[in-house]
């Protein structure tokens, strides 16, 4: 299967959303998107299985693993690209509520898949009103909810945008190990290296947003895993929905919700 083909299976389940679609989304979801003009047309999704390569590096090294970086982005991508392949034979203005999970995958350690989900939405007053401005479908991980607040502001969603980087924390040496027995003391090179895999990840998340032409990104949210390659490397993930300015804002009045329990 390529990055840029819809899959054949797919492409007949898709050929079916005019007459019943699929979602993802909650009744609270639909109904705040229906009123904001968005109709469901389909739930979208990528895959991509991927074989995580070794790269080699001494315990007191400290640095990025560029390989496993490479490696880890690449399969994001082409689950996120086939799934916005599959937005965009649809005629979509977007896709919302996206998800970009993982699992391990078969008995190999080294094999993971990345799925990505989401529901495909037309704007019905406007079609292509929100579409990206090279045309293809905007996608976003925002709720429903926040989704349509964002709308009342005068901005738009763009992309669902990403970074990552894979870096390896060295080992420190038994003298400093012995010298922190007991003792309340920072341990720098795990604190310099959490720092630059951070800073790493979220440039290069923000690269992505700059590439598509945004103004901001909203909704950022990071993780951390170690996934196959033991305590000391990790991988510093971050994505959000970059957005830009579409139309005036809306007044926004908020309201008081008190639960029955």
């Amino acid at each position: 299967m390529t990055e840029n083909a819809v899959d054949p299976v797919a492409a007949e389940r898709l050929s079916h959303s005019a007459q019943i679609f699929t979602s993802d989304l909650s009744v609270n979801e639909f109904a705040l998107l229906h009123g904001a003009g968005f109709e469901p047309m389909d739930l979208v999704m990528g895959v991509s299985v991927y074989h995580v390569g070794w790269q080699n590096t001494g315990m007191r090294q400290q640095q990025e693993l560029q390989v496993l970086t490479e490696a880890m982005y690449r399969a994001r991508f082409n689950a996120m690209y086939r799934m916005q392949a599959e937005a965009d034979s649809l005629g979509a203005d977007g896709i919302v509520g996206v998800r970009l999970e993982w699992r391990p995958h078969g008995e190999a350690a080294e094999h993971i898949e990345f799925i990505a989900v989401g529901t495909a939405v037309r704007y019905a007053p406007q079609p292509g009103a929100y579409r990206r401005p090279n045309g293809q479908a905007f996608s976003s991980h925002l709720s429903g909810q926040d989704m349509v607040t964002l709308l009342a502001t005068g901005h738009s969603p763009v992309a669902f945008v990403l970074g990552n980087c894979v870096y390896h924390v060295a080992a420190q040496g038994f003298m400093q190990t012995m010298k922190q027995v007991g003792r309340n003391t920072e341990m720098p090179q795990w604190t310099q290296g959490n720092y630059e895999a951070r800073e790493l990840a979220m440039s290069r998340m923000q690269a992505e947003a700059v590439r598509d032409g945004a103004s901001g990104v909203v909704g950022v949210r990071f993780s951390v895993h170690n996934y196959v390659w033991g305590i000391h490397t990790l991988e510093f993930y971050v994505d959000g929905t970059a957005i830009r300015k579409h139309a005036d804002a809306q007044s926004i009045t908020p309201s008081y919700v008190l639960p029955m329990v």
